[in-house]
């Protein structure tokens, strides 16, 4: 018996230190005019069985027929994960001026560098001018992609010394995203490179990502603008 409560316990714990389970179990809540709320992403059953890719997220739409093509919105109402606003203590988490001032920094300091940690697929299909292509997986498992991963930490700025260790003296500062607030693949580069060594203070991370990026029509790679 004292098993199981300890059991409970500690999955209570976890899910409390998660909160990312929040945006399915939901949280109640009561408005000013004393209407109750349960607040949840409201999800079909269906959108859980689709496939996600470039063309289904971007290219898909939940919009009154009356919405005209190019607004109307797109899967990204319904895919991924919510992630926290802070990935991790010390990593700053930037907003849309924040992003711009960073690149038009970066084009004047070359120890910044603006990653885009998507696959080669949603990169080339879209991104935030000026952007690297780091995929999440080469540093998420650098074993599977040896070759990759070292070429990734030269271009980076990031030495190897002869114990094995890595030399981060003069790494460029990052700042990475994804798709979106609900994209796993920045958090997993970010856990990727904290997991090596990479110092906290020279990472940032976008969370809006190419979500947020869109939806306030800013300059993209596949925009007319």
């Amino acid at each position: 018996m004292k098993k199981i409560f300890l059991g409970v316990v500690l999955a209570l714990s976890l899910q409390a230190q998660d909160h990312s389970v929040l945006q399915y179990t939901g949280v109640d809540s009561v408005h000013e005019s004393g209407k109750k709320y349960h607040i949840s992403r409201d999800i079909p059953q269906e959108c859980f069985e689709l496939k996600v890719n470039n063309k289904t997220v971007w290219e898909g739409n939940y919009a009154l027929k009356s919405v005209p093509e190019v607004c109307k919105g797109t899967l990204v109402q319904t895919v991924g994960k919510l992630s926290p606003m802070h990935m991790a203590e010390g990593i700053e988490s930037y907003g849309e001026l924040e992003v711009l001032d960073f690149i038009k920094r970066m084009h004047k300091d070359k120890n910044l560098i603006l990653v885009d940690s998507r696959g080669p697929d949603w990169y080339e299909y879209d991104t935030i001018p000026g952007a690297t292509n780091y995929w999440f997986s080469m540093v998420k498992n650098p074993l599977k992609y040896p070759d990759e991963f070292e070429f990734m930490l030269e271009e980076l700025g990031v030495s190897k010394k002869k114990d094995g260790s890595y030399d981060f003296t003069n790494a460029k500062t990052m700042l990475l995203f994804c798709n979106g607030p609900w994209c796993g693949q920045s958090p997993a580069a970010i856990r990727g490179y904290l997991k090596i060594g990479y110092p906290v203070e020279k990472m940032r991370w976008y969370r809006g990502g190419m979500h947020v990026w869109k939806s306030l029509s800013m300059t993209s790679t596949r925009s007319q603008h």
